[in-house]
């Protein structure tokens, strides 16, 4: 069996119903996670022109353009384009990142947009979309699902390192001081580079070293932590057959709710539990 051909007709009322976790559709509930994004966007990257590829039913560009940046969106779907709201519907177009941009639509842009997007093309297509979003320019916000494969239109599914390398063969690398998890816990802004190997290396070691290392102390601190709480165990036991067994046990298990807690607390840091 060969590669599916993409096609539009999958992105109908249907999908949009059933296929994006919850009801894709205009309610408070979605309009305030991407106005949520465009006050970020606005605060810390500060665009003049922003380019949402895969826009659906444009509220990013909605959001964008309620706080006075000139956003336009393009997306494949004919039904996700007519719901846009009718004062944006001027900036939205049926069309695809594989394609060349509409005549009405600037060249370049401040910042481009991609939110799970690409996980819907082929893989052999994907070389030739990374190619565009980067000739569109030279920042770029990117969230691609790295584990949802139960997604019937999620062609190619990639852990985060097969996007670095993509964009990497383009001169764009992560900007490791960017926190970009206001999106999704695996999203990044990748940005041309004109830096030296040597550079970017560094600047990469720098983030791993420092991740690792919080890493490596939380690990030891959870281990401190369940030795302790081992400990206030073995008191709690042996106190059942000594006096004031209520009083010693209600301190025993406040002390142990606390490092319970903290041990939540780490693992949430962690990413171990969500």
């Amino acid at each position: 069996m060969g590669i599916p051909h993409i096609s539009s007709r999958w992105y109908d009322a249907w999908y949009f119903r059933h296929s994006c976790g919850k009801p894709y559709e205009r309610n408070e509930e979605w309009l305030r996670f991407f106005r949520a994004i465009a006050d970020r966007i606005v605060a810390e990257i500060r665009p003049r022109t922003v380019l949402d590829v895969g826009c659906a039913m444009g509220f990013l560009v909605e959001a964008l353009r309620d706080r006075g940046v000139e956003a336009f969106g393009i997306d494949i779907s004919e039904f996700a384009i007519r719901q846009a709201r009718d004062d944006i519907k001027a900036y939205v177009y049926v069309a695809s990142v594989l394609d060349p941009l509409p005549s009405a639509l600037p060249s370049r842009y401040d910042l481009v947009v991609c939110i799970e997007v690409l996980e819907h093309l082929p893989s052999n297509r994907v070389d030739e979309a990374i190619k565009r979003l980067c000739q569109l320019s030279d920042d770029i916000l990117f969230s691609s699902t790295p584990d949802d494969y139960r997604e019937i239109t999620h062609l190619n599914v990639q852990p985060p390192e097969y996007w670095a390398e993509r964009f990497a063969l383009h001169g764009f690398f992560r900007d490791v001081d960017f926190d970009a998890s206001f999106i999704t816990p695996w999203a990044a802004r990748w940005r041309r580079s004109s830096d030296p190997f040597h550079r970017v290396v560094r600047n990469y070691e720098r983030k791993f070293w420092r991740l690792w290392r919080e890493n490596v102390e939380l690990r030891t601190k959870l281990l401190e932590m369940r030795d302790e709480l081992a400990r206030l165990e073995a008191i709690k036991d042996v106190s059942r057959h000594g006096e004031n067994q209520y009083i010693r046990s209600c301190s025993l298990m406040t002390g142990m709710n606390k490092i319970k807690n903290f041990i939540k607390h780490c693992l949430t840091r962690l990413g171990w539990i969500p």
